[in-house]
């Protein structure tokens, strides 16, 4: 009980703690200030100064360490603390302040101006009575800093304006920073007028935007902050200012038509940066017009303008991002004495503070990338891919109203070579870059198939720390516009258009590597359908071996089939999909483990380089490697075999195990790809028959006529198929597993089904192609495309006329 107890105690003491630490940013400031100060003796605090300027801060971490304040350089100054003074002779700031009453404390902290308006305004009396006040006191600077004509009108009215101008710096009670909690609202002494209290994370505390610069001044009847400048009565609403404000027209219309000014008229604490009419002038007439005419746009539009938190601009002083009411985000810093938003200048006029926020007015509209079409998303680094867009016409097949998706390549991407091209050939590589629908980094997933513009499938491969579209793999900067994705590729997309053998055999330099492979029986292999990884040696790799060495290894093919398949593993790797420096390990179809890196963009295998890597095959990737692939853990039996590897291989010490031989690798590591189609027949009035035949996953097929008004009833069993993919969700890579049930079906009627089996050889195609000709003459009907997502459409393969 009593541990439960202590427990109890000392969380609640641990969360008032935390509390209280929320809510007194400045007071932790100033304490920090105190502690890089202690070498110049008790009580000193260390500010910093802006070079130029005469604006002083207790800083936080970084700007110390940076020594810049909103980018410009400033100097360290020591100066009391608050509450502290100096004595002669002394080290530090040994004495305390007197304490006097609110009128005579202004004296104390130098507000000698805001002193003397008390004095001739009559309020001198009242702050040197009794009472509990907070006097939020401009500084001498603030007040030569107002307007000259509301400065000489409350001064030639002293028993009124002044007096009620300076109530209006006064709340009846005792308020110390630690108090002044971030969107609280204080009543002040003039017509319960409102003062709005922030109280910012950089130790930043204002009051109506006004900054505390000397806070907690202790006075018997009260407390003093001076403060940066003169307030002003706050009354109306964001909303009220842009309705009568005649510089904020065109605001007004977007914020009108999209239905987000009357937000703007709740109680809440926004910032809003208002674009003039002259920023909206500056824009391309066919952006506004598309954009207004569109209220999901200029519903973007406006909301990118609003922070639901209040950012006064003296609160600013460093780069910071913050989420707007459109859902994306804005950097807001400053440069000197001037806001930046997004590190670009804007800011015409700063701080118009209203009952639920504050107006900052800018000169340049922020455009959402969600109010963009899809070709006006290209960054800097894209302007080749979207100027060549637009050069070739493409940009305007991007209709406003469709759904795309852009694979834009970096600039560096596009070499003088690729740009000297025919224009034509051109246009095809740029097709290939567009994608007929929107698809969003999260819905991409392993195995996914992608429909360009042009008719082109692409392939999807998704690993650990990448996603990669055929040889190219995305960097970081993905946006979604108001028709489309935009993803960013480190190299130009080049859809596969062999198979890996066809590749194999239209290069020479993978000549005798290829002889191996068919002496292997292989070549059917990498002929069919599949996803294979392949590790090809040139003929530089087999220097030395004569034509004996080859019959030698040839008439060992379980021998030759265990080299030539630790070449081999199943999947697609992309060399560009790896994680720099880390090693992935494969495991090959001959048994034995590939160990993969990436070091410098050159991929190592087995730490050996590969010299051109990424070449696309349709069922599969091939990476070039000048070196033969042996498993060091693999002995070899054979004295005449060890001396052809010995000589090939000198990069490893093989192993020699007398009388060990390799073990068998049947062909049965790749799947039957089975392809089946649906053919309605047109019915002959002669004699017509129909033919069936039925799918055997395993086994000869089984051919059969039936003849017209026959029924035959067949019901075919499959097993279950299970089909692992990986999908983005919530931007991570996820495996996903799903059991897909061949069902039971009963074939009746007059229905024609065609089935190849793809993995089965060329008789049981020759016996299908005699049975269809003896029963009908057979025309070809023009397969249907694959529709977009990855589900496949029947193909009509065959049909009777």
């Amino acid at each position: 009980m009593k541990i439960f107890f202590l427990f109890t105690f000392s969380t609640f003491l641990l969360s008032a703690f935390e509390q209280a630490t929320a809510s007194a940013h400045y007071d932790k400031i100033l304490t920090h200030s105190r502690i890089r100060a202690r070498d110049q003796g008790p009580n000193v605090c260390a500010l910093q100064q802006v070079m130029g300027t005469k604006k002083k801060y207790f800083s936080t971490c970084r700007n110390w360490y940076q020594g810049a304040i909103c980018g410009k350089k400033a100097t360290v100054l020591y100066e009391c603390c608050p509450g502290y003074m100096k004595m002669d002779g002394t080290r530090g700031c040994p004495a305390v302040a007197p304490i006097d009453h609110v009128y005579g404390t202004l004296g104390i902290v130098g507000a000698t101006s805001t002193q003397q308006y008390s004095d001739i305004s009559k309020l001198r009396e009242e702050i040197e009575g009794r009472g509990s006040f907070t006097f939020f006191a401009p500084s001498n600077e603030a007040w030569e800093q107002l307007n000259s004509e509301i400065h000489r009108n409350l001064v030639d009215n002293v028993n009124i304006e002044l007096y009620n101008a300076l109530h209006h710096h006064m709340v009846n009670k005792r308020m110390l920073t630690k108090d002044l909690k971030n969107g609280m609202t204080l009543v002040s002494m003039y017509n319960d007028q409102k003062l709005l209290i922030n109280h910012y994370p950089n130790g930043v505390v204002t009051v109506n935007c006004a900054r505390i610069i000397h806070g907690n001044q202790i006075a018997t009847n009260g407390v003093v902050h001076v403060i940066d400048r003169v307030l002003t009565a706050v009354g109306n609403t964001i909303q009220d200012f842009i309705e009568v404000e005649d510089d904020l027209s065109s605001l007004r219309a977007a914020a009108i038509t999209s239905d987000v000014l009357d937000i703007l008229g709740r109680p809440g604490h926004y910032t809003l940066f208002a674009p003039t009419n002259e920023a909206f002038e500056r824009l391309p007439r066919g952006v506004l017009e598309r954009i207004m005419g569109d209220k999901v746009a200029s519903e973007a539009l406006v909301k990118f303008h609003i922070l639901n938190t209040l950012q006064c601009s003296e609160a600013i002083t460093g780069g910071a991002v913050y989420e707007t009411l459109e859902g994306n985000t804005v950097e807001v810093g400053c440069d000197g004495e001037s806001l930046t938003v997004n590190g670009v200048k804007m800011v015409k006029r700063k701080d118009i503070v209203t009952s639920n926020g504050v107006i900052h007015l800018i000169d340049e509209v922020l455009i959402p990338d969600s109010a963009k079409q899809v070709i006006e998303l290209g960054g800097a680094q894209q302007t080749t891919f979207t100027d060549l867009v637009a050069q070739l016409g493409l940009a305007s097949s991007l209709r406003p109203e469709g759904q795309y998706t852009l694979l834009a390549p970096l600039n560096g991407a596009f070499s003088d070579d690729t740009l000297r091209m025919d224009q034509r050939l051109l246009k095809t590589i740029l097709q290939n870059h567009i994608i007929k629908v929107k698809v969003g980094l999260n819905e991409l997933y392993n195995g996914q198939e992608l429909e360009t513009i042009g008719g082109k499938l692409l392939r999807v491969f998704v690993y650990r720390t990448a996603v990669c579209i055929e040889n190219s793999c995305m960097v970081r900067g993905s946006k979604e516009g108001r028709n489309g994705f935009i993803h960013i590729f480190r190299q130009i997309i080049n859809p596969a258009e062999k198979t890996l053998h066809e590749m194999l055999r239209n290069d020479k330099r993978f000549s005798v590597f290829l002889s191996l492979v068919k002496a292997a029986d292989l070549d059917d292999v990498l002929s069919r359908p599949g996803e294979w990884t392949l590790f090809v040696p040139t003929n530089d790799a087999f220097k030395g071996l004569t034509d004996d060495d080859k019959d030698i290894l040839i008439r060992d093919k379980n021998a030759l089939r265990n080299i030539l398949l630790y070449h081999l593993t199943q999947g697609v790797f992309i060399g560009s999909g790896f994680e720099p420096g880390v090693t992935n390990i494969l495991k090959t179809i001959q048994g034995g483990k590939l160990y993969l890196k990436t070091v410098n963009d050159t991929l190592l295998v087995n730490e050996l380089k590969s010299r051109e890597s990424d070449l696309m095959a349709t069922n599969g990737v091939i990476h070039v490697i000048d070196k033969l692939l042996y498993p060091a853990d693999l002995p070899v039996g054979n004295d005449q075999l060890l001396t052809i590897l010995k000589k090939l291989i000198k990069y490893i010490q093989i192993k020699f195990v007398r009388d060990s031989t390799f073990k068998e690798i049947p062909l049965t590591f790749y799947k039957i790809n089975i392809i089946e189609s649906n053919v309605q027949p047109i019915i002959r009035k002669e004699d017509p028959s129909i033919t069936q035949l039925t799918k055997l996953i395993e086994g000869e097929p089984e051919f059969k006529i039936v003849r017209e008004g026959e029924t035959i009833t067949k019901v075919i069993h499959g097993e279950p198929i299970i089909k692992t993919y990986t999908k983005i969700i919530d931007g991570r890579p996820v495996e996903v597993t799903e059991k897909k049930v061949t069902e039971e079906r009963i074939i009746q009627g007059p229905e024609i089904k065609y089935t190849r089996i793809t993995a089965g050889g060329s008789d049981n195609e020759e016996k299908l192609k005699k049975l269809l000709e003896e029963e009908a003459p057979v025309r070809r009907v023009q397969p249907t495309r694959r529709t977009q997502g990855g589900a496949a459409r029947r193909r009509t393969r065959l049909a009777y006329s």
